[in-house]
């Protein structure tokens, strides 16, 4: 870990569960100077500073990081905005779309406060504050060597609050849909039992994939789509006769249709 002397500046960490209390930690050993908080403690937070309430925490700190669900984000910041320091940086670590970020940025418009949109692009734990991050919105240039003082990998991508959003959740279609994917494959393959052939043609597909691989990718469906939706289709129904929920080849087939209509529009 890289120690970072932020001299009296405080951290405020807003959302103390696995992923908050893991950076908090992680930045209190760096020896940041941390407050955290959360309203229902629990789990392991030794270690951690503890604020009474949202104002104590954030009063005063050069950043407040919220680490919190997407659902309550707008409640955090406006609990944190009237107790935020002049110059203050609030970054939003949820993982939301662009339109929550941007009204999340929209509270700290015209004030000395700046917003960063956050998009933490990998599993916190283990990494804790070593997690690589992509930061967009105002205040993205600043916060970007506090964190890296930390040894997090850190990428600006620019000054448009969800813009990080939407790089992180277009990569989450692709790998949660891919691991979505993966899952209901082996399910299928478990029932027809060729698990173990399926698991070892996965690995070598995954290992051998590189640059051609995603472009034969998005050749092949622009070129197959027809072909491929119907072989979804049986393949649905296959999971059908085996009792397996074939919710994503339906969906595959569906998406490839929309492919074949789309090709048919442009003609």
């Amino acid at each position: 870990m890289i120690v970072a002397n932020l001299g009296a500046a405080a951290i405020a960490v807003l959302g103390l569960g696995e992923a908050g209390s893991l950076m908090a930690r992680d930045l209190t050993r760096a020896g940041a100077t941390v407050r955290g908080y959360d309203p229902d403690l629990h789990g392991d937070l030794s270690g951690i500073p503890l604020a009474a309430s949202p104002a104590e925490a954030v009063r005063g700190a050069a950043v407040v990081l919220s680490v919190n669900w997407a659902r309550v984000a707008l409640d955090v910041a406006r609990d944190a905005l009237p107790h935020l320091r002049p110059g203050a940086i609030f970054a939003d670590c949820n993982t939301a779309g662009p339109a929550l970020k941007a009204e999340l940025a929209s509270l700290f418009a015209g004030g000395s406060a700046a917003f960063v949109d956050v998009a933490m692009m990998a599993p916190v734990p283990p990494l804790g504050i070593r997690v690589p991050m992509f930061l967009a919105g105002a205040g993205a240039e600043r916060l970007a060597p506090i964190l890296r003082r930390f040894g997090t990998p850190v990428d600006v991508v620019g000054p448009t609050a969800g813009d990080a959003a939407a790089r992180k959740l277009t990569r989450s279609v692709f790998f949660k849909g891919m691991s979505a994917a993966i899952w209901e494959a082996l399910e299928a393959a478990r029932a027809a039992g060729v698990e173990e052939w399926l698991r070892a043609d996965i690995a070598r597909t995954l290992s051998e994939a590189n640059a051609a691989t995603l472009e034969r990718i998005v050749e092949g469906t622009r070129r197959h789509a027809r072909r491929r939706a119907h072989e979804m289709t049986d393949a649905a129904a296959l999971l059908d006769q085996l009792g397996v929920p074939s919710t994503i080849a339906r969906a595959t087939a569906a998406s490839l249709e929309r492919v074949v209509a789309e090709q048919g529009a442009s003609v």
